[in-house]
């Protein structure tokens, strides 16, 4: 009789998987539910639940700040440069001092979106120094007929 995975282990070992490639794809997921979950409609502008648990007086600003600073930590943990988590935290710092002003600070919290800049910092590093595999194509298509 063969041995069997149990039903969900596949999943869990996706979650607790720490190479590159994976550890990048969670903070791309968590960037985009903190950033782009909703469209506005009417308005048809992409937020996330940074924007949502912003309007929350202090405290939202202070879990959106530690959801963010999350990032920078992973940001870390995956090699990044001093150089560039100092970026990812000045994004951070500017994300969390513009939120906290009431109502106006919530309205470009959402149009700056700390947490998918961060992430992109971080993959085009990764990309660059060759830990991960590019997601574009560099050069010019040319039609062959």
């Amino acid at each position: 009789m063969a041995y069997r995975e149990p039903e969900g282990s596949a999943q869990l070992r996706r979650f607790t998987d720490t190479g590159t490639e994976a550890s990048l794809q969670r903070l791309e997921q968590l960037a985009h539910v903190m950033d782009t979950l909703f469209v506005l409609p009417g308005i048809n502008r992409r937020v996330g639940l940074d924007a949502v648990i912003g309007l929350v007086p202090v405290l939202g600003d202070i879990a959106g700040m530690a959801i963010a600073s999350y990032i920078v930590y992973e940001a870390k943990r995956l090699g990044a440069p001093r150089w560039l988590v100092w970026r990812m935290m000045a994004n951070v710092a500017l994300d969390g001092a513009v939120g906290s002003v009431p109502l106006a600070g919530d309205l470009l919290d959402a149009a700056f979106k700390a947490n998918r800049r961060n992430v992109r910092l971080l993959r085009r590093h990764l990309e660059r120094k060759g830990d991960l595999r590019p997601s574009e194509i560099e050069g010019t298509a040319v039609r062959l007929d």
